[in-house]
């Protein structure tokens, strides 16, 4: 009798399941494999910033300030998600009152329509995934742009210091370049056609140029400019291959979508890391003899910075040019021009993702052509390039004046330096009490 009612129960709902129509299960217009693959790409470029840029950083550093680079990453995590969920969402990608074609307002900042993700529930699509998704892959890279900022004054500023710091940046300069960049119609630079596909402009210029005020206003290290020895290259290496796995999510996730278009961006993300990683490396082996771990390191986030703003446009080809040519110019401005100018960059902010990420900018108004392996027809190549060079110019100079103008305001009410005692202690004991190695 059991027996019987079970397979009578089991019937019933298998005659319910067929009978049901699908839209009951299924979202319409929502693609399940495009959902899929945003989550996966959301949590690989989280994973970018905690654990990768983390342990990058902090295997960089010396030992007594290792744990204080990892606070930093984070507390920063946690500080963006929080004005992110508030306001910042809103204030990027609201798209209330923006008009193709008309300068107003909104083409430099969204509104607060979508604050505290009011109107958006689980129903709620962005194209094919829901708004929620679209919600959280932005989020991380909201996060991760200013946590490369602190690797330019890594071991010398105060943690309150970098904390309202990463608050009042992300609001005055990572939302509005972000709109302006990736608003849609509308957007001031969207409309001119930039070619920004996952953060050239958006994360590494702007970032790159904070770095660069950063440490010329907070000041070079005690003892600049002899180097100060990373303590701990493994964690370096771990910390590389956490970001260029991650960085697979961060470009092939631009696509917003499982397809082609994704794909190329995988293939290209791949590539040009590659061929600057082992640039770097034959540059320093000609140059010193030897090739380093922390050359191989450094060369391949800089293909990777380079080829983010063209990795949904270039193809293999463009990939090759694009991380040779990344490597070069990113190697001379870490080595050299930093000591020209004399500015302490701690782990070379300016010169790999500032520099490299200018370097995509510009080389993806010519790689993006069909006819040099790209995926846009009928590239007008003159125009294009001036339109990609003056965004980011704009990019560049508007980043440096606000960013000044934060750094200045900080310093007056909160200090921006710790003491020199607290220098030389270390920031792991002077800002948290703690060690990162019980020894």
């Amino acid at each position: 009798m059991i027996n019987k009612a079970l397979k009578g129960i089991f019937l019933s709902f298998l005659t319910i399941l067929l009978f049901i129509p699908g839209t009951a299960f299924a979202q319409e217009g929502l693609d399940t494999g495009d959902t899929t693959w945003i989550m996966i790409s959301t949590a690989l470029v989280l994973f970018m910033m905690i654990p990768g840029l983390a342990l990058f950083y902090g295997g960089l550093v010396a030992k007594k300030n290792v744990l204080s680079v990892l606070m930093q990453c984070f507390a920063i995590t946690a500080v963006v998600t929080l004005i992110w969920t508030f306001f910042g969402y809103s204030l990027t990608f609201d798209t209330a009152g923006m008009v193709a074609g008309e300068l107003n307002i909104h083409a430099f900042i969204g509104g607060f329509a979508k604050s505290f993700l009011h109107g958006i529930t689980p129903d709620t699509l962005s194209g094919s995934i829901p708004e929620l998704s679209f919600f959280a892959f932005q989020l991380t890279f909201a996060v991760i742009t200013p946590g490369l900022i602190i690797g330019a004054f890594a071991e010398r500023m105060k943690f309150s210091a970098m904390l309202l710091f990463t608050g009042l940046w992300v609001i005055l300069v990572y939302f509005p370049i972000a709109h302006m960049v990736w608003g849609g119609e509308g957007s001031f630079f969207g409309d001119m056609g930039v070619l920004d596909f996952a953060g050239g402009i958006v994360v590494h210029i702007t970032a790159g140029v904070a770095a660069l005020v950063a440490a010329i206003l907070v000041g070079k290290r005690r003892g600049y400019p002899l180097p100060t020895p990373p303590h701990n290259m493994t964690m370096t290496l771990i910390g590389t291959g956490m970001l260029w796995v991650g960085w697979f999510g961060f470009n092939g996730g631009s696509a917003l979508a499982a397809n082609g278009q994704a794909a190329m961006a995988l293939v290209v993300t791949q590539i040009s890391p590659c061929v600057a990683a082992l640039t770097w490396i034959a540059i320093e082996w000609i140059k010193a003899g030897k090739p380093s771990a922390l050359g191989f390191a450094t060369g391949a986030i800089a293909g990777l910075a380079a080829i983010t703003p063209a990795s949904g446009t270039v193809g293999p080809m463009g990939a090759i040019a694009i991380g040779f040519v990344a490597a070069i110019v990113a190697f001379v401005a870490a080595t050299w021009i930093k000591y020209q100018f004399k500015y302490d960059d701690a782990l070379d902010v300016v010169g790999v993702h500032g520099v490299g990420g200018f370097v995509g900018i510009i080389l993806v108004s010519f790689f993006a052509s069909v006819s040099l392996g790209g995926t846009i027809e009928d590239l007008n190549i003159p125009n294009q390039l001036k339109v990609q060079f003056f965004a980011a110019v704009v990019a560049i100079i508007y980043t440096g004046i606000l960013s000044f103008f934060i750094l200045k305001f900080l310093d007056v009410f909160v200090g921006l330096r710790v003491t020199e005692e607290e220098e030389v202690q270390g920031l792991d004991y002077s800002d948290h009490g703690e060690s990162g190695y019980d020894l």
